[in-house]
């Protein structure tokens, strides 16, 4: 399918585009990897994220969602694709990089304008580091400059907005729960005021209360830096399509590397369109137990499990093997993303 940019640009003002995005990895390890078979982890992905947007990747554990997540930032070099950010500065305004060609300082401002807060904040925040060197060491490196007495000042203000204190400051990782180290991550990630926050699996492994308190706060900041001029949009990585739906303005699902479909999130929770939707739809009021019957046309989820060999085909439709309405041309031909309704693509033959 050839993309273009306007095509994918579903946004008015958008701050990172993603074009036919790919990226492959080898099953096989060692000397046998060259003449081994490839996993296409993100299979021609494209989708863009407007300023003072949160949008959401999601599917199950392997779909490649936070390898696409990871393109972006160069934590993995992409095979093919673009990635075009749109910036603003002071001295030159908007402007618009290539990400995948940028070198020394350009890309050092770049993952400064872009930042990353991983899942597991056990592994990701160094347990010997106070809290404030843990928030303030990158800017040592940083293109930013800042005093120390200000450094200390906006770190305080950042721990007080994610509902902690400034004399936290003092302590060390391991003297938090796992949610408020959570909320320490989200923090060292907001010191640079970026234009994008990449939040993968933020609260996939905290209980209920604490991902809608850390999702409240989240929606929280975002307003308050909407209303001081200072905009932060996110790419928000998870498997809960409920809890998505609740923070994302729009939801890309995927599914085997690819984005099986993509609407308004207050439209996909209530008029989800593919089969695979609607599986994870399923899961989630099983999960609740809060199960109602599928909609007239849709499966039920547990329809068909997984076949692991079908994370390895390469032609036809990538759901097909588990899709209880899949017929011959699904397992011939891989189907478009194709606008359905008005803002709502699915990538479906029906």
């Amino acid at each position: 399918m050839t993309v273009t940019h306007n095509e994918y640009d579903r946004g008015s003002r958008p701050v990172i585009s993603v074009y036919n995005l790919r990226k492959r990895f080898n099953l096989e390890k060692g000397i046998f990897a060259p003449l081994g078979r490839h996993v296409h982890a993100v299979n021609g992905v494209s989708f863009s994220i407007d300023r003072n947007e949160a949008y959401g990747l999601i599917g199950e554990s392997g779909c490649g969602k936070t390898a696409a997540a990871r393109l972006l930032v160069r934590m993995y070099e992409a095979d093919e694709g673009e990635i075009l950010f749109r910036g603003y500065d002071k001295i030159i305004q908007d402007y618009v990089q290539d990400v995948r060609q940028l070198k020394g300082k350009d890309f050092k401002r770049y993952r400064e304008r872009v930042k990353y807060v991983f899942q597991d904040p056990a592994r990701s925040l160094n347990p010997g580091m106070t809290i404030y060197d843990v928030l303030t060491s990158a800017f040592r490196w940083s293109t930013q400059k800042r005093a120390q007495a200000s450094l200390r000042e906006e770190a305080a203000a950042i721990l007080e907005e994610l509902g902690l204190s400034a004399a936290d400051l003092e302590k060390r990782p391991a003297e938090f729960p796992r949610g408020q180290r959570q909320m320490i991550s989200i923090a060292r990630g907001l010191m640079m005021k970026p234009d994008l926050l990449i939040c993968d699996e933020v609260v996939s492994a905290l209980d209920v209360s604490m991902q809608v308190r850390i999702l409240n706060l989240l929606l929280d900041l975002r307003g308050r830096r909407k209303s001081a001029g200072e905009e932060i949009s996110f790419l928000f990585i998870a498997g809960d399509l409920k809890a998505a739906s609740y923070f994302c303005d729009r939801i890309g699902i995927m599914y085997h590397g690819e984005i099986m479909e993509e609407a308004p999130a207050a439209n996909l929770w209530k008029s989800r369109l593919h089969p695979y939707t609607e599986l994870l739809v399923s899961s989630a009021q099983n999960a609740a137990r809060d199960v109602e019957a599928p909609p007239s046309g849709h499966p039920q989820a547990e329809a068909k499990k997984a076949d692991p060999e079908s994370l390895h085909i390469t032609s036809g439709c990538a759901f097909a093997s588990r899709c209880p309405y899949a017929e011959d041309a699904c397992f011939r031909e891989n189907p478009p993303l194709a606008e359905a309704e008005d803002d709502h693509f699915v990538r479906c033959w029906r």
